[in-house]
């Protein structure tokens, strides 16, 4: 038996021993792993200053950079997701009544775990503290299978949950790090569909797409966030300047920072100039269609099929539009079903926009950073579902749940 297939079998064995195990137990793990992380947080900032060096010196981007580093406020932040999971309530064993048959059987659904969850991510350490959590809270063994720029990283965490699950006599193969980023290896966990339930690729377009061609495995796919604000006509200027600048700003190497603005033509002579002040100050570079490109000082002027691009640094694309429905066209051909934003103090036009964009976030009024399992209430995410089956968006507990079917009867046979 293979390298993969023994760390399949072994998590779909360990998955099945983690079903019978009760929601107090699960909640004093967790906890346990929160404060272990915290108390090897110079072990686990040693192994990511390891791939640093090796990331800065193979000449990575600032955005991948920016993923791959790990600080104490990034562990500290890792435990409190931990933390938060914990005082979520626990999906697994809800039970659903749909009441009594003609015959009187009795129907009913009882969320269960889906089994064994891989997950296959780039340069993000954090995953694997974070998918480990949210997988074991939800019944589910989990597989990591991170790049090579954030091994070390990943392994040291992993190092650190083993300690904790084996100090409850829990098996290890609950969480489960690929030690080798051999892609050959990945492509044989892909075919490991007697063994893992889902996929979960996170990272670039040409990651997602490899797993999505290759996988005999059920695929959600964490595409790329290419997310829009849109300034409509009726928008507060003040309000409509902070989201942009968060959106874009604050962050700029994540999935849910602005790629895209749009601006209602009737407002853009009063607040594009502003907004190109604020870029400037900022050091954004612009990209703009020829009507707003005059507003910016060099902007690039975009052809048509330049739109929809993810810059994941300080770049944006923008555009002037003339209406609430040509914004959302725009957003149709470039968005890529991550976080849309709308900008406006018309109840109308904001229930227009969440109705008609196909988005998994559609926002009024708030920042598209907010656009995050742990900002909306989930305590983390292990992924944000541009695809529909069966989740769309930030995936927390329940989305790593299924419900099956019981039925009770008093011995009723069918005619």
């Amino acid at each position: 038996m293979s390298l993969i297939t023994t760390l399949a079998s072994s998590a779909a064995k360990a998955a099945r021993e983690l079903a019978l195990i009760d929601t107090q137990t699960k909640n004093q793990v967790l906890k346990a792993m929160a404060r272990a992380l915290l108390a090897e947080n110079d072990n686990i900032l040693k192994a990511n200053e390891e791939d640093l060096l090796a990331a800065r010196n193979a000449g990575l981007s600032e955005a991948m950079l920016d993923r791959l580093t790990l600080t104490p406020e990034r562990i500290a932040a890792m435990a409190s997701g931990i933390d938060t999971i914990v005082e979520l309530d626990d999906p697994v064993g809800q039970r659903r009544e749909l009441g009594r048959r003609p015959n009187g059987i009795q129907i009913s659904k009882l969320r269960v775990p889906l089994g064994v969850v891989c997950m296959i991510y780039e340069a993000r350490p954090n995953v694997t503290a974070d998918a480990a959590a949210l997988c074991f809270k939800s019944g589910n063994a989990v597989i990591l299978r991170g790049g090579k720029e954030a091994l070390n990283s990943s392994l040291a965490i992993a190092k650190v949950l083993h300690k904790v699950l084996q100090e409850f006599k829990l098996p290890t193969a609950l969480v489960s790090v690929v030690p080798d980023p051999d892609r050959a290896l990945m492509l044989e966990l892909l075919q490991q569909r007697d063994y893992i339930d889902l996929v979960i690729p996170r990272g670039g377009e040409g990651l997602i797409n490899f797993v999505s061609d290759n996988s005999k495995i059920p695929v959600i796919q964490h595409f790329k966030g290419v997310c829009h604000l849109y300034v409509d006509r009726d928008a507060d200027v003040e309000k409509a300047l902070n989201l942009l600048l968060n959106g874009k700003t604050q962050r700029t190497g994540v999935c849910n920072a602005l790629e895209g603005l749009l601006v209602h033509k009737d407002i853009a002579k009063v607040w594009l100039p502003i907004a190109a002040q604020a870029l400037a100050d900022k050091g954004v570079k612009i990209n703009a269609d020829e009507k707003a490109a005059p507003f910016f000082d060099q902007a690039t002027v975009l052809t048509e099929d330049e739109f929809g691009q993810e810059y994941l640094n300080l770049e944006i694309a923008v555009r002037q539009v003339d209406s609430l429905a040509d914004a959302m066209e725009h957003i149709a051909r470039f968005g890529s079903h991550h976080t849309e934003v709308i900008c406006t103090e018309s109840q109308q036009a904001a229930q227009q926009f969440q109705q008609g964009v196909d988005a998994s976030v559609v926002m009024v009024n708030a920042s598209s950073r907010f656009s995050d399992g742990s900002e909306l209430g989930l305590g983390a995410e292990i992924g944000i579902a541009t695809t529909k089956l069966h989740a769309y968006g930030p995936m927390g507990l329940e989305s790593l749940t299924t419900e099956k079917f019981l039925v009770n009867g008093t011995g009723q046979t069918r005619d």
